[in-house]
């Protein structure tokens, strides 16, 4: 771990805002590693301000490297020091499987306050596709599954409102901060919204774009001008399990990339829609991609 005693004076220091930019992980991540677990130990200024070296920001994009394989944080510290082709450990069973557990368990219990918590926690501790991967899309899953046999109401609109009101927030002032391409995310026309579709918008968000969220899709002949008028790049729908038949536009559609985020049976009928698939992080990259190729970027 680095101090100021292995650094020499002439070393390069840099701030954390700086370290943030240069490796993609916020402020308050950075200080949850370092104040939870020490997982880096950045040097101080007379007045507290962490300043970091070089050999800290290595450190860093280890750790990253560690989270993006599927290591809880809890078992990070023990490996940074391992070489880079060790094996990635199974999870301790009291790791990811017991945040799933517990947000289950909050979520059956109504329990808003510490749901909120870990909510806030897990963005803290880790990057945002690695939490969505490990806790929250499985979580999510299990839970729209559950409900679909037991339905229930109560939990599903607790979930929903607080992951609704977190999500707002995110994007009301992530969309203030980048001038990146709108995309407009909804669930399919006539379909409740899967709870997934908000962590969808949090991706987008992080990747870059601005992101208008709807609550319920607007019929397919009304998507022109509203595309239009809100100078939309993108139109990503969101919904469950869908046959290929079902998968057509009508003949006048927008002029941007319009793709389907969710498990399909099987490729459209349709060419100009697109499939993107199941996996959050995934369909999120493939953005970007579909955008270059439409000519839109």
């Amino acid at each position: 771990m680095s101090n100021q005693a292995t650094h020499p004076p002439d070393t390069p220091l840099y701030p954390i805002r700086e370290v943030s930019r240069l490796t993609g992980v916020n402020s308050v991540t950075l200080r949850a590693w370092e104040r939870r677990y020490g997982l880096i130990k950045p040097q101080r200024t007379p007045k507290g301000h962490r300043l970091y070296a070089q050999d800290d920001i290595t450190r860093i994009e280890r750790i990253l490297q560690w989270l993006n394989r599927g290591v809880p944080v809890s078992q990070v510290a023990d490996l940074l020091d391992q070489p880079e082709a060790v094996e990635t450990p199974a999870p301790a069973s009291d790791d990811w499987d017991s945040q799933r557990h517990q947000l289950i368990t909050l979520v059956q219990a109504l329990n808003v306050q510490r749901l909120e918590a870990l909510y806030h926690q897990s963005l803290a501790l880790y990057p945002l596709t690695t939490a969505v991967n490990e806790l929250w899309q499985p979580v999510i899953n299990a839970l729209e599954d559950e409900w679909q046999q037991t339905p229930d109401v109560a939990a599903r609109r607790t979930l929903e409102a607080l992951l609704r009101s977190q999500v707002s927030i995110r994007l009301h002032y992530a969309n203030q901060a980048t001038r990146g391409p709108l995309v407009l995310l909804m669930p399919r026309p006539g379909e409740p919204g899967p709870l997934w579709m908000l962590l969808a918008a949090l991706l987008a968000s992080e990747q870059g774009y601005r992101v208008q969220l709807f609550d319920s899709g607007i019929a397919l002949d009304a998507l022109p001008r509203a595309v239009t008028r809100l100078h939309a790049a993108l139109v990503l729908f969101a919904g469950g399990e869908v046959p290929s038949e079902a998968l057509s536009l009508p003949d006048e559609t927008p002029d941007v990339p319009i793709a389907l985020c969710g498990p399909a049976h099987e490729a459209p009928h349709d060419s100009r829609l697109y499939l993107l698939g199941d996996d959050l992080p995934r369909a999120v990259a493939k953005l970007r991609p579909l955008l270059r190729e439409s000519g839109v970027l």
